[in-house]
């Protein structure tokens, strides 16, 4: 697992800011992958994009926690591109993003799930399990996470876009 970098902070609503930390999680290869499997050697199939997680915070704890002055009004954006920042309350802990899939979504995920579900690339098949969508959520936490930590759900299965199906009529509460 590469460092976690914070990249910026963003003023939002109601005075607080919104931290926005990127970071290139290695996860094993998946054996069912064949066409990544038979170009391993190639770097343009094994180049690996970085997971973003964001927190909302109050701008005074960020600066106790990071030193780093974010009182930013509301839709302003600093530029932060800090590479392993530490929480002062806990320097000797690296923080990194766990990755959990669930098929609960929350009421915004359900009622966005074109937008929100799991795809294979952006505007690819759905990819799901059991009938579900999957959501993921990514957390920062202030600990060393291995790749065993991470809740990626197995058995999975594409699912295409243009698909007639009973699940997008449950996720809308249809």
């Amino acid at each position: 697992m590469k460092a976690i970098v914070l990249e910026s902070a963003k003023g939002v609503k109601g005075g607080k800011i919104q931290l926005c930390f990127s970071q290139i999680i290695e996860m094993e290869a998946s054996p069912s992958n064949v066409l990544g499997l038979l170009n391993a050697s190639d770097a343009r199939f094994n180049q690996q994009k970085p997971r973003y997680a964001w927190m909302t915070a109050q701008p005074e704890d960020v600066k106790k926690q990071f030193n780093i002055d974010v009182d930013l009004a509301e839709g302003e954006e600093l530029i932060i591109g800090v590479s392993d920042p530490r929480l002062a309350a806990n320097p000797d802990t690296p923080l990194n993003i766990l990755i959990t899939e669930t098929t609960e979504g929350n009421e915004y995920d359900v009622a966005n799930f074109s937008t929100r579900a799991k795809r294979a690339g952006k505007d690819g098949d759905f990819i799901m399990k059991d009938g579900n969508y999957i959501y993921v959520r990514t957390s920062v936490v202030n600990r060393v996470v291995n790749p065993a930590d991470h809740i990626i759900l197995k058995d999975t299965v594409r699912q295409s876009a243009g698909f007639s199906s009973s699940a997008i009529a449950d996720a809308l509460g249809e």
